[in-house]
């Protein structure tokens, strides 16, 4: 099989022939159709973050296809099934978090593309118990976005309790932001998206966006205050400086939810204001099972629309850039 690796960080990835991987007792090899292109594979291939994965590794967090080979003891999956190998590759099951519906929190987790290879590839293996069904009828192409820009986003409107009529901000209109956009549509809520390049902007409004705000003319913050304030803002554009532009238009008792992860990334948080207007910041981190059972549920029933362009395994190097550069209008996808 073909794979693109990390052979060191921050260098070009190299595509290798490599033999098809065995599965383990538990495990699925997939013989993948569809693999997204999520900005936490290029940190990872960067070595951005604090705990880094170890080269030679394999990225891909968003793999989709079909179930070719079962390890001892699957017996809930069949060969020939469609599946989703989404972050999180393995959780316990046994410590607190896991059993109290926050298995994405485990400590003994195993991720996708970072701790274990991932999708960037013809085959991979999976854990059984993580690898997600994808319902009849879904295109693998929409399905791969679905497995980390989908799931991440529909999570964090959970964690931020949005409801119907409240004013929502998604900071970042790309591969997660106009997945955002629709979700909050969805839970009735009224959607101000903010970007700064035009054709995300356009997209926004495609997608039904209620406010579209340009923040390389207009202050996030004013224009957001100027509708009452947000009850929630998703922050999902990669820079600092975004995370606090949407603080600063929270209404009292709002709620930043973080979930893009610049590298070093920090922001200042006026302790006096916080505590006066019992604003709140927290963090989202992808979704559980249950989460991306829904999502595909969602995307089968018709309420949500996939915006990617695809490309061969053998353009990751050159996408990465685009990526990079804001050249890409939502998610690009791997086809194998």
């Amino acid at each position: 099989m073909k794979a693109a690796v990390v052979r060191s960080f921050g260098e070009p990835l190299v595509i290798e022939d490599r033999p098809d991987p065995e599965p383990g007792p538990g495990q699925v090899r997939v013989r993948l159709e569809a693999s997204g292109l999520c900005h936490t594979d290029i940190h990872a291939a960067h070595g951005d973050w604090p705990v880094r994965p170890s080269p030679p590794f394999v990225p891909g967090h968003e793999g989709v296809g079909i179930v070719e080979a079962l390890g001892g003891g699957v017996s809930h999956l069949s060969v020939g099934q469609r599946v989703a190998v989404p972050w999180l590759g393995w959780a316990c099951g046994r410590c607190e978090h896991c059993l109290s519906g926050w298995e994405t929190l485990c400590e003994r987790q195993q991720n996708t593309g970072y701790s274990v290879n991932g999708g960037y590839a013809e085959k991979m293996l999976a854990s059984a118990d993580f690898a997600a069904p994808v319902p009849d009828g879904i295109d693998p192409r929409d399905a791969a976005p679905l497995t980390c820009a989908g799931v991440t986003t529909y999570k964090a409107l959970k964690v931020a309790g949005v409801r119907p009529t409240q004013l929502v901000a998604i900071s970042g209109i790309g591969g997660l932001g106009h997945l955002a956009v629709q979700y909050a549509k969805i839970a009735g809520a009224t959607v101000a998206a903010i970007d700064v390049t035009d054709d995300k902007l356009e997209l926004a409004r495609e997608l039904g966006a209620d406010i579209v705000i340009d923040a390389r003319v207009e202050d996030p913050a004013d224009v957001l205050k100027r509708h009452g304030g947000a009850h929630a803002a998703i922050a999902l554009a990669v820079n600092a400086q975004a995370f606090a532009a949407v603080y600063g238009g929270l209404r009292r008792g709002g709620k930043l939810v973080m979930v893009a992860l610049p590298a070093g990334g920090t922001i200042q948080v006026p302790i006096f204001d916080t505590v006066l207007n019992g604003t709140g910041v927290i963090g989202s981190i992808v979704g559980t099972r249950k989460d991306l059972d829904e999502v595909f549920q969602l995307h089968a029933a018709g309420r949500t629309r996939v915006i990617y362009e695809t490309r061969p395994l053998h353009t990751v190097n050159e996408s990465i850039a685009e990526v990079l550069n804001g050249q890409v209008k939502a998610r690009i996808v791997f086809e194998m």
